[in-house]
């Protein structure tokens, strides 16, 4: 669910914690996407796809904007589009139209090949995910925005925005091809009535709202509400064999224990063919080991002895949405998600303040880590989608595309998305301001996604993780169906992974 530039030269060693900083973080994007020079134009400028000059005024006539993207857009569509024309001054001509495709985002990554590969002129504006947005970037499928948006856009994106984002978003010259829409940094909720029926307290919620506990502890509390309350299902994550599981849970459950892709966390971004691989080192091993415990506990021949088992066995073919609706509808104590599934559970018509998060739990402290400090404690997977532009639109299409990246930029905005959809601002003094905190009922948690936000780790985005992120998600599956073994699984993924990075 990733690529991004390859290196020649080695990454300076970047904390994950100063990558998602983005104040005094330019060099972090100069190591990741090379010079991070600003576009030049003021007023107008040249889409290096068609040659043709863009205009940034407003367009004249009634237009509308059609928009690629998640059926979480298209069910707030009125309520963002308001926000743009109220708030951040888009001229009242233009309207917009989501198409929304699958929730699941390989589907619409195909999806969007398809139609840039046949030249199609619409959608205008594309919802990309941050850990696949370079792989178009590097096919010259996407407008460059450099050549479009006025320079005030482009450097206040560069300079105020979370460089993690923005590195997604650039080709190997620093040129900018998608606006960062949103951050996302996942965290384990649970349902703090459950948790006091069980005879946990408040004091024991606002520890846990920003100190990480050990997986031990959590697998055996879950368990033991669970049993205690008669709930159906214990802890919720992501298992299935899709995109999510190679860039997401797995990369939070192995980091969790110390474990890496490619060891050392400079190496996530390359070089590639020139980095080991180290998916078959005992601490991944037994990160999928205690997987394969939440699942099926000690009936497992690959059992942990440390942990218990807290999860369905469902998770083996969950996502996001099939893990989220049997916990929104009481079915479950705990479940790992984004943070729009927050802003749907701590509704007051589903559970209000009785919602709790928590960060992710841990196993192997980053300071005992072999790739410490940067990897291991607890580890959020870097999520998060662009706004990027389709090059093959009409020039009238574009200008009002323009218009619409440029109410974006406005902070009200940004805030009433944050609100509405549970959508983070890309931009960490929004997340840190007073009226972050104050946004119901997302503010409640800010404290606990900023935590997230200083753990979370990317993707490793380089040119062959597309091809490579198949098979991370299919071994690992395979090992979770109990197909094979966890040692078996990842020494197979392992020679996968050394042919594909030789290919790269």
């Amino acid at each position: 669910m990733g690529h991004g530039p390859t290196h020649d030269e080695d990454d300076n060693s970047v904390s994950r914690r100063t990558f998602v900083r983005a104040a005094g973080a330019s060099s972090i994007a100069v190591g990741l996407a090379g010079c991070s020079g600003g576009g030049n134009n003021s007023g107008g400028g040249t889409d290096t796809a068609t040659g043709t000059p863009i205009s940034t005024e407003p367009p004249s006539e009634d237009i509308t904007v059609k928009i690629g993207a998640d059926s979480l857009f298209k069910n707030n569509a009125d309520a963002i589009e308001q926000t743009l024309h109220e708030d951040g001054g888009l001229p009242d001509n233009i309207s917009l139209e989501v198409i929304a495709g699958s929730f699941e985002s390989g589907d619409r990554q195909a999806k969007y090949q398809q139609l840039l590969n046949a030249g199609q002129q619409e959608p205008t504006l594309l919802m990309m995910d941050n850990g696949w947005t370079i792989p178009f970037i590097a096919r010259n499928q996407l407008a460059n925005l450099d050549n479009v948006l006025p320079d005030s856009i482009t450097s206040t994106v560069r300079e105020d925005y979370f460089q993690s984002m923005v590195a997604t978003a650039s080709g190997q010259d620093g040129s900018l091809y998608g606006i960062p829409l949103f951050a996302a940094f996942p965290t384990v909720q649970y349902r703090k009535d459950l948790f006091r029926e069980a005879g946990y307290s408040d004091s024991d919620f606002e520890t846990w709202a920003t100190e990480p506990m050990q997986w031990k502890q959590f697998s055996e509390m879950v368990a033991q509400v669970r049993d205690e309350t008669g709930t159906e299902m214990g802890f919720n994550w992501q298992g299935k064999n899709y995109v999510g599981l190679a860039c997401c849970d797995f990369v939070e459950f192995m980091g969790s224990w110390g474990g890496s892709y490619f060891g050392e966390f400079s190496n996530l971004f390359g070089p590639v063919g020139d980095r080991p691989v180290t998916v078959d080192e005992e601490q991944v091993v037994n990160a999928v080991r205690m997987m394969r415990t939440f699942i099926y506990g000690q009936d497992d021949p690959e059992a942990l002895s440390d942990f218990t088992q807290c999860s369905p066995a469902n998770v083996v073919s969950f996502t996001e949405e099939p893990s989220r609706k049997p916990f929104t509808n009481g079915n479950a104590v705990a479940l790992r998600n984004w943070p729009y599934s927050i802003n749907i559970n701590a509704k007051e018509k589903n559970f209000g303040t009785d919602l709790g998060a928590m960060p992710i739990p841990y196993h192997t402290p980053a300071s005992e880590s072999p790739y410490g400090p940067e990897i291991g404690g607890s580890t959020s997977a870097l999520g998060g989608w662009h706004l990027t532009l389709n090059p093959n639109s009409t020039d009238q299409q574009k200008q009002a595309a323009v218009q619409v990246f440029s109410a974006l930029q406005n902070d009200q905005v940004r805030l009433n998305i944050f609100e509405t959809v549970g959508w983070i601002p890309p931009i960490p003094d929004l997340v840190n301001s007073s009226q972050a905190q104050e946004l119901e009922p997302l503010g409640r948690y800010v404290d606990t996604l900023k935590v997230a936000g200083e753990n979370s780790v990317p993707r490793p985005v380089t040119a062959v993780w597309p091809s490579q992120s198949s098979k991370v998600s299919e071994e690992v599956n395979a090992s979770l169906r109990q197909e094979k073994t966890p040692t078996e699984a990842l020494s197979s993924l392992k020679e996968t992974l050394v042919a594909l990075e030789k290919q790269g």
